[in-house]
């Protein structure tokens, strides 16, 4: 307790200035909390929070439509394999990258591939539709060897995957730098040791360089459990369409399309309030494996 007392009293000016963004949190982010009642009334947005109580009606309602489990499915298998994608390129890059030399060069491809993790999804789709319709540059270029034309955003089987790839395309620049920064704390001695020894480069990055990282690779895979929820729905909605709902519908569509399009407004909280329990629940869950096999803490 004198610990934090003495770290808090050496500390109180960068508190301070935290106080602007919690009033902001709190007003934006908790009060809107109480909203959630909504989930357990038959809402008329004529009689507000006084609307007829019906309880747990909304929930069993949802969880009886076949259409609600087709969406969590597709939203675990989205987010799943970003997550798994979003790691594992951003290494392989940023061990690819680490071995360029000249500075300039390595500078130009950094810029590069972070460039797209500042657009919106917004901006992007736009030039997604052009780039994967049936006469787009990829389609163009797959009749080259007598192959499509393939209907990326128009066919059920190939719409998880399109949004899955063209997701971990816009963001693994921000994972590249993140590891690139990891690899720059490796010691160089252990190289030069390991060159010594007789150690060519492909062994020097198994043996040293990965497991060097390693620490980094499982905090990142632990932190993005938080996100197994979150499909990204600025990406899907800007690009899905209703012949493709049985595979790239995922919750958060499912909820827009209820509360605002079919003005389900009771429905659609229940089903946000239920994903924001698991996601509330997967974030708990990331925090203690991150401290348990990375030892990373938030307090």
């Amino acid at each position: 307790m004198k610990s934090l007392l003495f770290t808090l009293s050496k500390q109180w000016p960068y508190h301070l200035l935290l106080i602007p963004a919690v009033v902001l949190i709190f007003i934006f982010n908790y009060i809107p909390l109480y909203g959630l009642i909504i989930a357990f009334q038959r809402y008329n947005p004529s009689m507000g929070f006084h609307s007829p109580w019906v309880g747990f009606d909304n929930f069993m309602r949802v969880f009886s439509q076949p259409n609600f489990v087709q969406t969590i499915w597709n939203t675990i298998f989205i987010a799943g394999f970003q997550i798994i994608g979003g790691i594992i390129v951003p290494v392989v890059f940023s061990l690819l990258l680490n071995e360029v030399r000249k500075v300039s060069a390595k500078r130009v491809f950094q810029t590069i591939i972070y460039l797209p993790y500042f657009l919106s999804w917004v901006i992007l789709a736009g030039v997604m539709i052009d780039i994967l319709s049936r006469g787009g540059i990829i389609n163009t270029f797959l009749s080259l060897f007598d192959i499509g034309p393939i209907s990326f955003l128009g066919d059920p089987k190939t719409f998880r995957w399109t949004m899955i790839i063209s997701e971990i395309w816009k963001s693994f620049g921000f994972g590249t730098v993140i590891f690139l920064a990891a690899l720059t704390s490796i010691d160089p001695g252990l190289y030069e040791s390991a060159i010594v020894d007789g150690a060519k480069r492909w062994k020097q990055t198994w043996y040293i360089t990965i497991p060097s990282i390693m620490p980094i690779i499982v905090l990142m895979t632990i932190l993005s459990l938080g996100n197994l929820l979150n499909a990204g729905f600025d990406q899907i909605y800007n690009l899905y369409s209703p012949i493709v709902y049985s595979t790239g519908d995922i919750i958060d569509t499912y909820v827009y399309r209820l509360g605002i399009q079919q003005a389900q407004y009771s429905v659609a909280t229940a089903v946000g309030m239920f994903k924001s329990l698991i996601a509330a629940f997967m974030i708990f869950m990331s925090y203690y494996l991150a401290d348990k096999f990375a030892g990373y803490r938030v307090l």
